[in-house]
């Protein structure tokens, strides 16, 4: 049984013992090796599991890549370290789990390789991000799960109508706005623990809705209407919901995931991670995602170095301004925007592309903000040259998209 117990009892039995909890460092407490003292892991995942034998998994965690050179020997070495470059970025690819098939009488590849990654969510994301990878004119990535191969496979010769499932009604994500009370939740984290409660302001007394152990790696934060609780891990971002269960909704994955963030209308979520270098004089290197928050799509995908992406905001993680872009349109989220070094680059959300294919350029800008409901930016110029060129704050409007 998985241990429950409120923080207000932890302080009540610290004091028991005449422990400072303040000056105890929970972070440098380790258990063991082996050794759970009867607490089993909050991750459902592996409660649900537990007892499941890894080769049950099946071949979820394998990919298949195709169109690849095909080469000889003395060049099979130089081909699979490019393609772990490649996939090494996208996921940890299992020991042994890279695997090239040859021609048994010329020795050459067969232009395809088969690539097993430690969990079945590596496999997919690695999947989504290099379909259509190309690798050089004569190399365009095909890329499928193995498991799609089986799939095609028991395809009946002849059709038979789709199954009519009965319609279940999903989680009620604005529950809490029919507290008869009118309170508000707020959420907070100690140690290990994370719990949701109602802000009481009458009673001056928080009542607690929900509380769970190990419920994120890093911080938790809401969405900007409170639809939605998102916590932060490693291997990606979750976002949960509902009435008080907060079931989770949603995966986002992205390794080695250091923050987050909300378009204001609650329709993407974004995620941010830097990598360090390998180099000692070249600068990490930022990767950002643009998810949709229903379906878990990536809708647009940022790269570049950690000097791309300092202007403006506030400093954040290697010194990236956060949040990075920031969004008009209204609740709509029709457009996003970032600043750059004597540039503003706007993307609408239909595309995801730059409008007009091309950054607004303005010298020496330092900061801008978007009109609340419609599509105009204002941008700010600060004074120059000791006074000789005054400050300036000027429009840009792009309701011609309307």
């Amino acid at each position: 049984m998985a241990l429950a117990i409120s923080m207000e009892a932890i302080d009540a039995r610290a004091r028991e013992l005449g422990i400072d909890l303040d000056s105890v460092d929970v972070d440098s407490i380790t258990l063991p090796p082996g050794e759970d003292f009867g607490i089993l892991s909050d991750d459902e995942d592996l409660l649900q599991n537990e007892d499941i034998p890894e080769l049950e998994m099946g071949f979820a965690n394998i990919i298949v890549v195709d169109n690849l050179p095909v080469v000889p020997p003395e060049k099979y070495e130089k081909l699979e370290n490019v393609l772990r470059k490649i996939y090494g970025q996208l996921g940890v690819i299992r020991e042994g789990g890279l695997w090239m098939p040859t021609d048994p009488e010329t020795k050459k590849t067969q232009g395809y390789c088969f690539i097993e990654f430690n969990t079945p969510q590596e496999a997919e994301f690695a999947m989504e991000k290099t379909r259509g990878y190309k690798l050089d004119k004569s190399h365009i990535f095909a890329v499928n799960m193995f498991d799609d191969f089986e799939k095609y496979m028991k395809v009946p010769d002849e059709w038979a109508p789709a199954e009519i499932k009965p319609y279940t009604p999903g989680e009620n994500l604005l529950k809490w706005l029919t507290d008869d009370k009118a309170r508000d939740q707020f959420v907070i984290r100690a140690g290990t623990f994370t719990e949701v409660y109602w802000n009481d302001a009458r009673r001056a007394m928080p009542e607690l809705v929900y509380q769970k152990q190990y419920w994120t790696d890093s911080y938790i934060q809401w969405s900007p209407l409170g639809t939605h609780l998102a916590t932060v891990h490693r291997q990606g971002a979750q976002v949960w919901g509902g009435d008080d269960k907060f079931v989770r909704l949603m995966r986002f994955l992205h390794p080695q995931l250091k923050l987050i963030d909300f378009s204001p209308g609650e329709k993407y979520l974004i995620t941010y991670s830097s990598h360090e270098p390998s180099n000692p004089i070249d600068t990490h290197r930022v990767v950002l995602n643009i998810f949709d928050v229903r379906t878990g799509k990536v809708m647009r995908e940022f790269k570049g170095s950690a000097d791309d992406f300092t202007t403006g905001g506030n400093m954040g993680v290697s010194g990236v301004s956060w949040p990075i872009f920031r969004w008009g349109g209204g609740r709509d989220d029709k457009y996003f925007a970032r600043l750059g070094k004597n540039v503003i680059s706007v993307y609408d959300t239909e595309t995801f592309a730059l409008i007009d294919k091309k950054s607004l350029k303005v010298e020496n800008v330092v900061d801008f903000s978007w009109s609340p409901t419609d599509p105009i930016i204002s941008l700010f110029v600060p004074e120059l040259g000791g006074g000789n060129q005054p400050a300036r704050v000027s429009t840009n409007c792009y309701c011609y998209l309307f």
